[in-house]
């Protein structure tokens, strides 16, 4: 194998790719599935094509992936016309298992350039035509990509959702990927430090992120998201995206701050605190303290095996019958290479939560003069959850 390139950051091993691809092999050969169809375009939730690749899909650019049973990948991304790549069996220093990259210069902004990344695409499915095509993660696949196929050459062919098959394999977290997520939650813990070490009246929301942003891409990250919210201490809000990040922050202000980042390698963990501009009120400390219980709760249900459907109702049902808002969106979920990975803590999920999951757990509800809240990360073992991997203290920090 041919030495990576010295740009890459943090790239994941040769055998660790192979281990994948091994696995999701097998799992493709039970199914009888021919050849994966994968297309990502942003990093946060371009897990699928990164865990194939260990390439990134960013900027809205998509990076398309034929995976067949029996044959090299095919990669499909931004670049000039006609651009056709041969990394050769070693690879390139960069793009690993992979037997061509072919380029176009399409654009999603530009609706006449649809077809460009479904016909590459379709040179590289040619062998499968009249097969089985399994399309992983169509949610965020392009429509243009699989109207274009199931139309022309590949109208005889069957295509199957096959986002299930591959998301039972990337789930289960190996040695190499638990060390990654350590990493992330060990940086996240000195963002959030830098972050509350700098914040003081007269700086905005954005100022704070921006800490905390510079922290990671410092110590490794490439990409992902800093939430921000500073509020008066009787006027509790939610935390919000760079856009709503511009309030100046005041004397005695309650300040909000999520880390949810990828660290080196690109595994996710997501980090949550709050801090206090002066001293905390005794409400704040309190539902706190709830919040601390709540997760306490919700951990000790996440045993292997466990139903996400029945760990919700129960978590649920704690929250009510202790006078708190029930969870209505999503308060524990898996992570890895998607900042929201399955399993889903809620009642449509089907998966059972298994070892070697990466699990983050965050209530999160206002309640009186108070937004409530804690987040962390933990790796599913044996029994259950094993240590919080954070190290950032469990309290509301006071800053004077």
């Amino acid at each position: 194998m041919e030495q990576l390139s010295e740009r890459l950051q943090t790239p994941i091993s040769t055998a660790e790719l192979e281990r994948r691809w091994a696995a999701v092999r097998a799992a493709m050969a039970a199914e009888k599935i021919d050849v994966l169809l994968m297309q990502n375009n942003v990093e946060q939730m371009g897990g699928y094509v990164k865990y194939f690749t260990d390439l990134t899909a960013n900027n809205g650019y998509p990076l398309l992936v034929v995976f067949p049973r029996d044959d090299l990948m095919t990669l499909v991304s931004q670049g000039p016309f006609g651009g056709a790549f041969n990394p050769g069996p070693n690879g390139d220093g960069v793009r690993r298992g992979v037997k061509q990259w072919l380029t176009t210069p399409s654009y999603a902004s530009c609706h006449y350039t649809a077809s460009y990344d479904p016909e590459l695409a379709a040179q590289a499915l040619s062998p499968y035509a009249g097969g089985t095509i399994g399309l992983v993660g169509t949610y965020q696949m392009s429509f243009a990509v699989v109207d274009y196929l199931q139309k022309g050459r590949f109208s005889n062919t069957r295509f199957v959702d096959a986002s299930e098959l591959v998301d039972r394999v990337k789930v289960i977290k190996s040695a190499e990927e638990q060390a990654l997520i350590r990493r992330a939650a060990a940086m996240q813990d000195g963002a959030m430090r830098a972050a509350f070490a700098a914040i003081e009246p007269g700086m905005r929301d954005r100022d704070v992120a921006a800490i905390a942003q510079c922290y990671s891409q410092r110590h490794g990250s490439e990409h992902g998201i800093y939430l921000c919210a500073s509020m008066p201490a009787d006027k509790p809000a939610q935390f919000g995206h760079r856009h709503f990040q511009n309030r100046v922050i005041n004397e005695g202000d309650t300040v909000a701050l999520l880390v949810e980042d990828a660290g080196p390698g690109g595994m996710y963990t997501e980090l949550g605190r709050t801090c206090v501009v002066g001293k905390a009120s005794a409400e704040l400390k309190d539902e706190f303290a709830f919040a601390l219980e709540a997760r306490k709760f919700n951990l000790g249900l996440l045993k292997p095996g466990a139903s996400c459907k029945e760990v919700f109702a129960a978590y649920n049902d704690f929250m009510q019958k202790n006078g708190r808002p029930q969870e209505k969106r999503l308060h524990c979920h898996g992570q890895g290479y998607d900042l929201v990975e399955r399993p889903l803590i809620r009642n449509d999920e089907p998966m059972r939560i298994e070892k070697d999951m990466n699990i983050v757990v965050h209530p999160t509800y206002i309640r009186g003069h108070a937004l409530s809240w804690v987040c962390d990360n933990y790796l599913i073992g044996e029994n259950g959850p094993g240590e919080r991997l954070h190290r950032f203290p469990e309290v509301i920090t006071e800053l004077g």
